[in-house]
């Protein structure tokens, strides 16, 4: 959606716009795991659940609509959609057993290292927030709580005690990403709104330029 470009990505060579269905994996997939680090899924298996979702709608959906807005000549959003969707493939990766990454095992990660890895996220999504200031208030505020997200996480892992107990951080950043999705979710239905009223339905997303 055009809120989603720059003044240099306005010309569109595509019908559709892929801005919505990638905020919309992000969304769904963030929500579903963060309901998991802040206690509303606590079985040991729980996490599981986000795996389908991780590989499937905001890992392939979302690195597809990446490669769509290259097309559309949409700097901004193919680095940031492709970018997620593979963080989501990754992330997968780190569960599913046959990748033999071993997550949550004696030979797997350590906390450091899961928590080194977040916080590569952090620097990449404040490069992204940085650059969505100029964008609107919708991206702006998906982009200070995705940050804000990964770099709370990463300290909660770094500070896991001794006994694998999870950290009063790590849930603080599922409440934060549980932020995240529905400020993605909002601004997802600005552009499908937008599409399906030719214009007459528009949900606010303060543009800044």
């Amino acid at each position: 959606m055009a809120d989603l470009r720059t003044a240099a990505d306005a010309k569109s060579t595509l019908r559709a716009d892929p801005g919505p269905l990638g905020l919309s994996g992000f969304a769904l997939t963030t929500f579903v795991l963060m309901t998991v680090n802040v206690g509303w899924l606590s079985g040991a298996g729980d996490i599981k659940v986000v795996i389908g979702l991780a590989v499937f709608y905001g890992g392939l959906a979302q690195f597809i609509a990446g490669m769509w807005e290259f097309a559309n000549g949409n700097t901004f959003g193919a680095t940031a959609f492709t970018s997620f969707g593979a963080f989501w493939l990754t992330y997968a990766a780190l569960l599913i057993p046959g990748f033999g990454v071993g997550v949550g095992t004696a030979s797997g990660p350590s906390h450091r290292a899961l928590g080194l890895y977040l916080l590569g996220w952090a620097i990449f999504t404040g490069i992204m927030m940085i650059a969505s200031l100029r964008l609107n208030g919708g991206l702006i505020a998906v982009f200070v709580l995705l940050f804000l997200t990964f770099l709370v996480l990463a300290l909660g892992e770094f500070n896991t005690p001794a006994s694998g107990a999870k950290s009063g951080l790590t849930t603080l950043g599922g409440w934060l990403g549980i932020l995240t999705a529905i400020a993605a979710w909002y601004v997802a239905a600005a552009g499908v709104l937008a599409a399906t009223s030719k214009g007459r339905i528009n949900l606010p997303l303060y543009p800044m330029s």
